[in-house]
């Protein structure tokens, strides 16, 4: 028998979980989880997975028959790589739910070419990623499994299912283009998002400095067909790259709010639009500068600036001009065309779009800019809005060749288990051996199908380093998601990663006497980003939180001013450090909540393919814990805000917001909606919005929205790349 020939009606793994939906004395019987776990082992993975006698002969196996690449097992003596396995197995490691183990036999263990027998177990795909992001350094794959088994850490999707396969995909997921305003640089775009989207990632591309519809060229007047055509080529080109048929090509395209074609570029997106413009499947994002927002505060007019004729007046592409700090010099030039518009009509246009369809996702550019340390400037973000990096335009000939090779940006993301993390014996060390496989996987960064990424990834050596499980963490110790003492104790964690992150990025610049890329130009080198450290105690005030954070390091002043010292004189290796992705199924696997949002149900439905519906508890749920999982969708979202500001604050790049409303809103939830309507509305968004950018939010992913029948009222297109 194999995988393919199991006979569902002759398993119990589904019956059980999904008994979980069906209370039993009013209870939810989580118990049948268990059962559900111990069943799925037993009749689906003892059975079909292919076993060996030694690990020896497991390894030429898996090497003879193409499997795994020999060069990285090669560079370890293999007494060591057994001293590995023992350790690991010494571990004694168990799924925690069904769906942890249903989701990684599924999708991340490694198969018979046929697809019918298992060769991986969790121990071994530990044991892959250990081996070769230490590439052959044998204490760091000791410290990286010793992460990696306790689930202390969880590389992204792409590094974790493709490190040590011979025949994969890239190891990170996600990238970013921008073409500049000419057909050479459009098509090479193109070409190269085709290129991207075939190894495995999402792309995110901002079309912001093409010029508008009906703009000249060449000095004959009308002949622009705007940045809709191109869009449309775009989400072709990804539906046509779909990963072998596995998935869809998954893009984003982003476009300032000042730019001329905004309201159609919005309009591709709703219900109603032309067959021949709607984007069924591209997402779409805003770029938004401090000005709209004082604009619509004001509910004054604002004008659309053409970006080719910006370019002339200014020297470079319309997306490096301040249009914050530029905005009335703009106006007042006549040599620049512009289109005048209401403000608050663009404002509700975008919030009637973000109601109907969940998108755009919102980008707010100068928020990002006032707190980027690395010389630069931002421009856009990427397929989940939590990648703020600088980029530098490219120029390219009629021959597709590049004039002048820009940079631009690659995702090499991986998240902390924030409930096993506190739980390290070690907290810095944990996240010093993080950044080092993450700095490893940057290193070996290999798109030079698009030269401009390959390019943006040496010099910056940027990772991301995330987290995931907040919720189950503050519902584990009885702390509502949203109160001071949650707020507290997220502005401390994360104060303590951004620490550790530049700890370790400091250690490895010394270590190889190499910084990133014009780290003299930046607020480390000059000393000005630790100044809010040393100014100020960051660390716990509450006796609760100080109580979490019982047994853990905690940076003085002093400390602070030493790391300071460290970094002017040592430098960075990583130009980039963090960032905070939706994490997707990788947090299944972890069994924990997703990234840092409140849970979305007690017990999650999903649907999985032909098989039907499969039931996840969340972690940790038990009587003592359900009063601290309170839905996303029954909680003030500002609230939540709150929680991200919080993180936000020590975040060098940006964090992965989604926000959550029911069209029927609960009574005294929001103070604003006394005496009005109880239905969800556009100033109820453009409320929140307006809210999270006095926070200092730097994005906003997409909007959820629960209808009054019990549905979501829309799918949007997630990335798949990091959650499959």
């Amino acid at each position: 028998m194999g995988i393919k020939d199991i006979d569902i009606s002759n398993v119990t793994y589904y019956d059980l979980n999904n008994q979980i939906n069906i209370p039993v004395n009013n209870k939810i019987p989580l118990e049948k989880d268990k059962e559900a776990l111990q069943a799925f082992l037993k009749e689906n993975v003892e059975p079909n997975t292919k076993r060996f006698s030694s690990l020896e002969e497991r390894f030429k196996f898996l090497i003879e028959n193409d499997y795994i690449e020999k060069e990285f097992v090669e560079k370890y003596d293999f007494e060591f790589i057994k001293k590995l396995y023992a350790y690991l197995e010494d571990q004694h490691f168990e799924f925690q739910s069904f769906m942890a183990a249903y989701k990684f036999f599924n999708q991340y263990a490694l198969k018979t070419n046929d697809g019918n027998y298992y060769l991986e177990t969790y121990e071994d795909k530990i044991a892959m990623n250990a081996l070769y992001m230490a590439n052959g350094d044998e204490g760091l794959a000791m410290r990286l499994a010793d992460e990696l088994i306790h689930q202390r850490y969880q590389p992204a999707t792409p590094t974790f299912l493709n490190v040590g396969r011979k025949h994969r995909g890239e190891f990170v997921s996600c990238f970013l283009l921008q073409p500049t305003d000419d057909m050479n640089s459009i098509g090479r775009c193109i070409n190269s998002a085709l290129q991207l989207s075939k190894i495995g990632g999402g792309v995110g591309i901002t079309l912001n400095n093409l010029r508008g519809a009906g703009a000249p060229i060449k000095g004959i007047e009308n002949a622009a067909s705007g940045v809709v055509p191109v869009m449309k080529l775009l989400e072709d080109s990804f539906s046509y790259s779909n990963q072998l048929g596995q998935r869809q090509g998954a893009g984003v395209v982003y476009l300032s709010v000042f730019h001329p074609d905004i309201i159609e570029f919005l309009a591709t997106k709703r219900e109603n639009a032309d067959e021949k413009v709607r984007m069924k499947t591209l997402s779409l994002g805003v770029i938004v500068p401090d000005k709209f927002y004082e604009l619509v505060q004001q509910d004054a007019d604002m004008y659309l600036f053409e970006p080719y004729d910006v370019e002339k007046e200014y020297g470079v592409p319309f997306s490096y001009v301040d249009i914050t700090k530029e905005y009335d010099n703009l106006v007042n030039n006549p040599k620049i065309h512009k289109k005048k518009i209401k403000a608050r009509e663009l404002e509700e246009e975008i919030s009637k779009l973000q109601q109907e369809s969940g998108y755009p996702y919102i980008v707010n550019i100068d928020t990002m800019n006032r707190a980027n340390p690395v010389d630069g400037k931002i421009i856009m973000s990427n397929l989940c809005s939590e990648i703020a990096q600088i980029q530098r335009p490219s120029k390219i000939n009629d021959l597709q060749e590049y004039e002048v090779l820009g940079s631009d940006i690659s995702c090499n993301l991986g998240s902390t288990n924030i409930v096993n993390l506190m739980a390290s014996p070690d907290f810095g060390k944990s996240v010093e051996t993080m950044m080092r496989a993450l700095t490893f996987v940057s290193d070996q960064g290999n798109a030079k199908v698009v030269p401009s990424i390959y390019e943006g990834n040496k010099l910056s050596h940027s990772v991301g380093l995330g987290a995931m499980g907040l919720h189950a963490f503050l519902a584990k110790n009885h702390i509502q998601y949203g109160s001071p003492e949650s707020i507290e104790f997220t502005n401390v964690y994360f104060m303590l990663l951004n620490y550790w992150t530049l700890v370790a990025s400091n250690k490895i610049a010394k270590e190889r006497q190499e910084t990133f890329f014009e780290f003299e130009k930046s607020a480390y080198a000059d000393g000005s980003y630790f100044d809010k450290y040393i100014n100020q105690d960051w660390g716990p005030t509450s006796d609760r939180v100080k109580e979490l954070f019982a047994g853990i390091f905690i940076p003085t002043k002093e400390d602070w001013a030493q790391l300071k010292e460290n970094v002017m004189r040592d430098g960075l290796y990583n130009a980039y450090r963090m960032a905070v992705a939706p994490t997707g199924s990788i947090s299944y696997v972890g069994n924990t909540t997703a990234s840092l949002q409140p849970i979305i149900q007690k017990v999650e439905e999903r649907q999985e393919g032909k098989i039907g519906k499969v039931y996840y508890p969340a972690a940790y749920l038990s009587t003592d814990t359900m009063p601290y999982y309170k839905s996303a969708y029954d909680l003030d979202m500002r609230k939540m805000i709150d929680v991200y500001a919080a993180a936000q604050e020590h975040v060098d790049q940006s964090i992965s917001i989604t926000l959550y409303f029911k069209s029927t809103i609960a009574e005294g939830l929001y103070p604003w909606k006394d005496g009005r309507t109880d239905k969800m509305t556009t100033r109820d968004l453009s409320i929140i919005r307006n809210y999270a950018w006095h926070k200092g939010i730097k994005s906003l992913y997409y909007v959820r929205t629960y209808t009054d029948d019990g549905s979501e009222a829309f799918s949007v297109n997630e990335c798949e790349s990091c959650s499959i």
